[in-house]
């Protein structure tokens, strides 16, 4: 039976291997600390935190989220510590909440491994702490006990470090958030929740359903303003995930589903035979309209694939760490070290961890097959903001009349998944622009390309990115502005330039740089001043009222620090009024400029011209491989699609 505790409130644990499980309103910084007796922590070597995510049986999130799990391993921390303290922080972010009274209250629960709960705690009645202690682990006469905190810190991370003891609260605050700032800028933004649970659940579909895809039993949070949920529509009793021991099917039904009126219904499933996983279909999620269904059921897909990873690295983790304890304590008897005992003992424990990641590669292997099945008959059904450009439905295509929820920009998949692969959607209008590194990266893909090639795949990179983001707007809705001050871009950008679909053509030299720059920085100015002023009807008329797009090529060559500094005022300021910025560029070349540019690099999604491992999913943290898009060989469906773009822009129909 679950513990839920209150503030103050312990209770024993009855296993050591355990997960912490946070759910909260807005993304947090989950970390923790090891203290001895006292409960004096001594020094930052007993800090886990996202800069420093390992310790010795202890594991934490390597970026600020909604959600996280943090793996504990209380055999395996050193025999000095005697206290584990969880600790949360809000992430100082630009827009962010900069205190606990304004998100839901965070909700911690102790899981076993296979996701039973053995004790939650809600954190209720903060207000204006920022940081916050939430539970310790705690050895008391050789027993280990949970106790839930809940002790706040106006004063921040640097605060509650201090009151741990820590030399250097400060300093080490600052290092976190830095951290953080760059976990966040690596990170895919996750679409807005449908339901307070998720829409997206795997449920047991028999004896031993694998628990590593499924979502954790979290606390309920409160429901978006703009989508109150019937009560009929909400289930009564939360499904607990079954052990990670062995595989089951993915339950496609998605019973979590909740709205003002009844959305459209989803096709119908096939009935699944018995003892088999049900046929998967095509926009089987929540949703109003099959694009929304489409699009929740890819980000379904993302998160199933990101967690059964999760499961599958963590049980190979535990045979590691399991026969090295086992090795660890048969040689640490001399007499096992000579003859065939200690031989024996070594090939008991390889044989044992051989066995347990067997069966872990046994569940993922289920897992991947249902996704891939799942993939196998949504990849032909996504409409053209969603598809890749080998889709058939490009051969179809026809300028739409509305602007979609979301945009495809490239592919993810994982190292134990590569014929699996996901399509990295984000939501439109864009939330924040894209920076496309042309710069050498620390991949296999960038090694074997040299630099001058990489600068035009860059720039092609580009060049399909805006092509797609023209196709999926409405006529005349969408600019496309270049700045390329030497003109190096010509060739790449020649699809762009024949079709005439640019706004004006390519800027060159420092003349055309300041042109473009003044020409939407006052833009942005205007549209600020008069969402300010109540008076959006007032706006001048020769302003272009359609989103803008401003493609930077070469960065910072042709830029003096006037146009860097309307740069980065684009960046922060032109998402929220239609101006958005993709950025091709190499962070050496701007090296002159130091850490003035660092918020201009953070503040836009870094994707690559090449295959990369460098985004994070939000709820693990995998580092996921990054593939752009690509048109295939030899094909001319992008010279196809721009022709009735700019047939449409024409005509003002389509």
């Amino acid at each position: 039976m679950t513990a839920e505790l209150v503030r103050g409130q312990n209770h024993t644990l009855p296993q050591t291997r355990l997960e912490i499980r946070v759910s909260a309103g807005a993304p947090v910084v989950a970390g923790a600390t090891l203290g001895d007796e006292h409960g004096t922590v001594h020094g930052v070597e007993w800090i886990a935190h996202p800069g420093s995510p390992q310790l010795p049986g202890l594991e934490v999130s390597r970026q600020a989220a909604a959600e996280h799990r943090l793996a504990v391993d209380l055999d395996a921390l050193p025999e000095a510590v005697h206290r584990v303290t969880v600790l949360l922080a809000l992430p100082l972010e630009a827009g962010g909440p900069t205190r606990f009274g304004t998100v839901a209250s965070p909700f911690v629960a102790v899981t076993g491994l296979d996701g039973t709960e053995i004790a939650t705690f809600t954190l209720t009645g903060l207000d204006s702490e920022s940081a916050v202690a939430a539970l310790e682990l705690y050895r008391r006469q050789g027993a280990w006990k949970v106790r839930a905190v809940g002790q706040g810190y106006a004063g921040g991370l640097a605060a509650m470090l201090a009151d741990q003891g820590v030399a250097g609260a400060a300093e080490l605050a600052r290092s976190i958030q830095e951290a953080v700032a760059r976990g966040l800028a690596r990170s895919v933004t996750p679409p807005p929740p449908r339901t307070p649970e998720g829409g997206r659940v795997r449920h047991a579909g028999g004896p031993g359903a694998p628990q590593s895809a499924g979502r954790p039993h979290a606390a309920p949070q409160p429901e978006p303003l703009n989508e109150p949920s019937s009560p009929s529509s909400v289930p009564t009793t939360p499904v607990a995930p079954a052990p990670p021991s062995a595989g089951g099917p993915i339950d496609y039904a998605h019973p979590r589903r909740e709205s003002t009126a009844p959305p459209p219904p989803p096709p119908a499933a096939p009935p699944a035979q018995p003892g088999r996983p049900a046929t998967p279909v095509a926009g089987d999620a929540t949703g109003w309209s099959m694009d929304e269904r489409l699009y929740n059921q890819v980000w379904g897909m993302f998160e199933d694939l990101a967690r059964a990873t999760a499961a599958y690295r963590s049980a190979v983790d535990f045979a590691e760490s399991r026969m090295d304890q086992e090795l660890e304590r048969t040689l640490s008897d001399p007499r096992s070290r000579i003859g065939g005992a200690g031989d024996r003992a070594r090939e008991q424990a390889r044989a044992k961890r051989d066995e347990l990641t067997g069966r872990a590669r046994e569940a993922l292997d289920r897992d991947l097959a249902q996704l891939a099945a799942e993939s196998a008959v949504v990849e032909p059904a996504l409409p053209a903001a969603y598809a890749g450009w080998d889709n058939p439905v490009w051969h179809a295509y026809r300028v739409p009349m509305e602007i979609p929820m979301a945009l495809r920009i490239g592919d993810l998949h994982l190292p134990e998944s590569s014929g699996m692969s996901i399509p990295l959607l984000v939501r439109l209008p864009l939330e924040r622009g894209m920076w496309i590194d042309s710069g050498r990266t620390a991949s296999e893909a960038a090694a074997l390309t040299d630099t001058d090639q990489l600068r035009r795949l860059a720039m092609e990179s580009a060049v399909l990115h805006a092509a797609r983001m023209l196709a999926v707007y409405p006529p005349n809705e969408f600019s496309v502005h270049v700045i390329d001050p030497a003109g190096s871009a010509a060739t790449a950008l020649a699809p762009l330039v024949a079709a005439g679909v640019l706004a004006s053509p390519p800027a060159s030299g420092p003349g055309g740089v300041s042109s473009v720059l003044a020409h939407l920085t006052r833009r942005v100015d205007l549209v600020q001043m008069a969402i300010r002023a109540g008076a959006a009807d007032s706006l001048p008329p020769d302003l272009d009222p359609a989103e803008q797009l401003l493609i930077v090529n070469d960065f910072p060559h042709g830029f003096d620090d006037r146009a860097v500094t309307q740069l980065r005022y684009l960046a922060d300021e032109g998402p929220a009024v239609g101006v958005h910025l993709m950025m091709v560029a190499d962070r050496e070349d701007a090296s002159a400029y130091g850490p003035v540019l660092d918020p201009l690099w953070r503040s836009l999604l870094r994707v690559t011209p090449v295959a990369d491992d460098h985004l994070a999913d939000p709820w693990v943290g995998h580092a996921w491989t990054y593939e752009p898009p690509a048109t295939p060989p030899g094909s001319r469906v992008l010279e196809q699609v721009l022709e009735r773009v700019a047939a449409a822009r024409r005509t003002g129909q389509r």
